[in-house]
C-alpha cells in the first residue's frame, strides 16, 4: 500500500463511520472459535487514522501469516476505555496490545518520555536515528525492566504537535500566557506548558472534543492528523505550527500474553508490528503535511512560529535544567547525542 492520500482519508471516514459507533472491536481477522489465540489491540485514535489503516492490515497480515491461528482484533477510538484505563488493562492482561504516546507511558515508567521533551528534535532525521538507535533502545530497556509490559522495535508515529485554540494566534511564548489548554495526562507536558506560563489542564483524549465544545478549556495541542481524524476543527479558530514536540506511540505488549504464544507465532506478531509501524510513518508525514489546506478550507487559521523564541522560553525557565536531573545524566547524554545540547 502506498501513502494515505486525502481522498482515500476522506472516503474511509464515510465508509466506516457507521461501524465506529459500533462498541465491538473494529477489525478481527476470523470467528474466535477457528482461532488458537484471540488477542486484542486497543488504541485511542479515530479508524479513519493512518494508526488503525495499518492495523487492520496487520491484523490480517497476522492471520494469514499464522494459518488461522491468531485473531488480533483492534480495538479503535478509545472503544476499551481512555488511555489510563487501558494502561490499567494492559498491565493486568485484559488487553494484549495497547498504542500509548512515550509521554502517557511516562506515568508509568518515567524515563519512556524522554523522547517529548520540548523543541528538542529538530527534525525526522533526528527522531528515527534515535528512536531505531540508542535513546529507542534504552527507553524499551526501561519499559521492560520497571513494567508488566515490553515495547516492540519500532515506534509508529504521530507527528510534531501543533497548538489550536479559539482565542487567538500564538505566534510567540508570551501569547501562551494564561491559556487553558488541554493537556495529555503526563508530567512532562504540563511542566512545559507551565513554563510559557499557560495553563494546561490534563484531560483524556477521548473528552477533549467536548471539553473544547463547552469552553472548559481553550485550546489544545496534537498533530495535524489527529486535529482532522478527530475533526477538532469543528471547536477550534486557530493553529499555530509550532511543531513544539515530536510524539510517537510505543507498541505496547503484556509480558504474560506475549510469552504464551510458541516462538514461531511470536516471530509473526513482531515482524509485522514492526513491518506496519514503518508503514504507518510513511503514512502519518504524508497525511500531516496534506492537511493544511484542507483544514483551511473547513475554517481554521494557520500561523507559523519562530521555534528558537520558545525554545529560548525554556532554557530561561528551567525547563531543560529541571527534566535533565529528573532523567539524570546518562538518559541525558543519550538524547543530547541525538538532539545536541539542550540544557
Amino acid at each position: 500500500m502506498g501513502n494515505i492520500s486525502r481522498r482515500r482519508f476522506l472516503k474511509t471516514i464515510s465508509a466506516t463511520s457507521a461501524v465506529a459507533a459500533s462498541g465491538l472491536g473494529l477489525y478481527s481477522t476470523q470467528a474466535h472459535a477457528a482461532a488458537e489465540f484471540t488477542l486484542k489491540f486497543a488504541n485511542n485514535l479515530p479508524i479513519t487514522h493512518p494508526m488503525n489503516v495499518r492495523a487492520k492490515e496487520m491484523a490480517a497480515k497476522i492471520a494469514t501469516d499464522s494459518k488461522g491461528r491468531v485473531d488480533m482484533q483492534v480495538y479503535p477510538n478509545s472503544q476499551l476505555g481512555t488511555d489510563t484505563d487501558m494502561l490499567s488493562q494492559i498491565r493486568a492482561g485484559a488487553i494484549d496490545y495497547f498504542m500509548l504516546s512515550p509521554l502517557i507511558l511516562g506515568t508509568l515508567v518515567a524515563d519512556a518520555q524522554i523522547s517529548g521533551i520540548g523543541f528538542a528534535f529538530k527534525d525526522y532525521n533526528q527522531v528515527w536515528a534515535a528512536m531505531d538507535g540508542d535513546l529507542g533502545a534504552f527507553v524499551r530497556k526501561q519499559i521492560a525492566a520497571k513494567s508488566t509490559l515490553f515495547a516492540f522495535d519500532k515506534i509508529w508515529d504521530n507527528g510534531y504537535r501543533q497548538i489550536t485554540n479559539s482565542t487567538r494566534p500564538i505566534n510567540k511564548p508570551e501569547d501562551l500566557k494564561g491559556m487553558k489548554l488541554r493537556v495529555p495526562p503526563s508530567p512532562l507536558w504540563t511542566s512545559m506548558f507551565r513554563a510559557f506560563d499557560a495553563a494546561p489542564t490534563s484531560i483524556n483524549f477521548a473528552e477533549v472534543y467536548s471539553a473544547l465544545q463547552t469552553k472548559i478549556v481553550e485550546g489544545q495541542e496534537n498533530p495535524l492528523a489527529i486535529i482532522a481524524t478527530a475533526k477538532l476543527y469543528e471547536v477550534q479558530k486557530y493553529c499555530s505550527v509550532t511543531n513544539h514536540m515530536w510524539d510517537g506511540f510505543w507498541c505496547l505488549g503484556n509480558k504474560a500474553s506475549f510469552e504464551k504464544l510458541p516462538k514461531d507465532l511470536q516471530d509473526i506478531v513482531t515482524r509485522n508490528v514492526n513491518e506496519a509501524g514503518l508503514k504507518q510513518r510513511v503514512d502519518t508525514k504524508a497525511l500531516n503535511d496534506s492537511l493544511v489546506a484542507d483544514m483551511k478550507t473547513k475554517g481554521l487559521v494557520f500561523n507559523t512560529t519562530d521555534n528558537e523564541a520558545f525554545r529560548t522560553k525554556l532554557r530561561s525557565a528551567g525547563f531543560y535544567e529541571q527534566w535533565h536531573k529528573k532523567f539524570g545524566p546518562e538518559a541525558w547524554a543519550v538524547l543530547e547525542k541525538y538532539t545536541g545540547k539542550l540544557a
